[in-house]
């Protein structure tokens, strides 16, 4: 199965301009923008999240919170600031992150006076002996207290996670996607054995997976990086890769098997039920912000945002229609009563979250602005619809022209059964588009012809070639294996049958998924 040809251009008017066929990273930008979910700061490269865009980050959070501690980790926080000692212990882990550390060098500011302008500088003074580096990870900083937490096997397991801020420099900013300093949660684990780290690693692996797939209605590509696509310093690195509607790739997540690499850096040793000194192995994983810029990628279309209802920060918005001043008072109580009880109702074990929007604006301005914002389910409730006991109800996964009129008391029962209609909707249509724009691949010719199309989507293969060899063609073609993914991941119809490496011939490579990527 080949990749879908492009969705036709509609003529009709959208909210959001260009669309996605048009310019699709001017299109993304813009959908944040209408649905008010962030901007740009007046730092470099950070950003504002604003309260809809923070409260899908908070659900987010509370959400994946509650399946780590279920696992049996603990949160704790770490220094903002690493000395950068800490990073030259870990030779492969600092380098890999050089080019993109901030680093602090003076501890204070002195406030000097231009002697032309006669305006006030502050020049920074107190140069610090040893520098610090903003943490762009924290396995160094974290290794050294683990190193004085861990004396004996019965330490361990140390399962401890992370909520925080990061920061690497990047140069090319994308809100949510890629930013200098972006939110995250970061796990880190020490182990007595091998076989339990890695256990571990692959739990977590799992756990991305299916929150991807349950909460945020993404289908992911769980596997393995190849060895040049390790996170620096691991020995293994599992990821779940999400294709976007312009069929790039992204790395939602990423779980990963350190060894003993970091402990002998770190000297997180212990005594083993042998009486020996040994070294633990540990491991780190985490997700970001970026699961927001995925979701509205994968999901929104060109009249904006489109919310899995899991982490939509309301699940309905109720909008009173009072073309009358008389009837406004009986049309509010009518909302407010249905809100109350929804409210008393739940969805995936949590309240059904609503909102009545009584703001003075027109019923249409209101309407455009809940369908940008992404809202799973609006109802609009008129002076006809308290007499008639109706309600206007409309799906962000349908046409914003779609709606039905139902019985009230027929949407009471059937509220949370709708909303996970919508989340079931949303999956199934991302999946059906991820499987139709990966193909199978069994020659050279075909690979390379393959990445010449605009949005070409990716490509599976039989991989059996060389790190170098596998650099140059990713090089050259500006794209990389984006995992080796676990084979009950890629419908069969999506794997080559001829089972040899497309490039060398050779039997018994792995199977490999490739594609362009953010």
């Amino acid at each position: 199965m080949g990749p879908i040809p492009p969705v036709a251009m509609s003529t009709e008017k959208t909210a959001i301009t260009p669309t996605r066929t048009q310019d699709f990273p001017n299109w993304y930008q813009q959908v944040v923008k209408a649905a008010d979910l962030a901007e740009n700061s007046e730092t470099r490269g950070c950003m504002v999240i604003k309260p809809w865009g923070y409260g899908i980050w908070e659900l987010i959070q509370q959400q994946l919170d509650r399946r780590f501690k279920a696992t049996g980790h603990q949160n704790a926080y770490f220094p903002l600031l690493i000395p950068l000692a800490y990073l030259e212990k870990e030779a492969e882990h600092a380098e890999g992150f050089a080019t993109e550390c901030a680093v602090v060098t003076h501890h204070r500011l002195e406030a000097v006076k231009d002697p032309v302008t006669g305006k006030t500088k502050m020049i920074p003074s107190g140069k610090l002996e040893e520098p610090y580096v903003i943490r762009p990870t924290s396995e160094t900083i974290i290794g050294a207290a683990f190193a004085r937490w861990v004396q004996s096997y019965r330490d361990l397991p140390l399962l401890i996670n992370q909520w925080a801020n990061v920061m690497r420099w990047e140069m090319r900013p994308r809100l949510f996607l890629r930013t200098a300093e972006f939110l995250w949660q970061e796990g880190h684990t020490a182990h007595e054995t091998q076989a339990e780290a890695l256990e571990e690693t692959r739990m977590i692996h799992r756990l991305y997976e299916e929150f991807l797939r349950d909460h945020l209605a993404i289908p992911v590509i769980p596997g393995e990086k190849t060895e040049n696509e390790r996170f620096p310093g691991a020995d293994m690195t599992l990821t779940v890769e999400a294709m976007v509607q312009d069929k790039k790739a992204i790395q939602a997540g990423t779980s990963h098997y350190l060894g003993q690499n970091f402990s002998k850096a770190q000297d997180i040793s212990f005594t083993g039920r042998d009486g020996n000194i040994v070294h633990a192995h540990t491991t780190s994983w985490g997700v970001s912000t970026r699961l927001i810029g995925t979701l509205i990628m994968a999901h929104s279309d060109d009249d904006g945002l489109v919310l899995p209802p899991r982490v939509a920060p309301q699940h309905i918005v109720i909008l009173p229609v009072t073309p009358k001043e008389d009837s406004r008072e009986a049309v509010l109580a009518s909302c407010k009563a249905l809100a109350d009880t929804l409210r008393n109702q739940t969805f995936y074990g949590e309240p059904i979250r609503v909102h009545v929007d009584t703001r003075d604006l027109g019923g249409g301005v209101k309407k455009w602005e809940w369908i940008k914002k992404g809202v799973p389910i609006r109802i609009e409730i008129g002076p006809r619809d308290v007499e008639t006991r109706k309600l206007c109800v409309q799906r962000r996964d349908q046409p914003t022209t779609a709606k039905e009129f139902a019985d009230k008391e027929d949407f009471l029962r059937r509220a949370g059964e709708i909303l996970d209609e919508i989340h079931h909707s949303l999956l199934e249509k991302s999946r059906a588009f991820r499987d139709a724009n990966i193909a199978p691949c069994s020659d050279a010719a075909s690979f390379e012809a393959h990445w010449t199309q605009e949005n070409p989507g990716w490509l599976s293969t039989y991989w059996a070639g060389t790190p170098e060899q596998e650099e140059e063609i990713s090089k050259r073609l500006k794209i990389a294996i984006r995992c080796l993914p676990l084979e009950r991941a890629v419908p069969a119809d999506l794997i080559p049958t001829n089972r040899n490496c497309f490039l060398t011939g050779q039997p018994g490579g792995r199977l490999a998924v490739w594609g362009r990527s953010y």
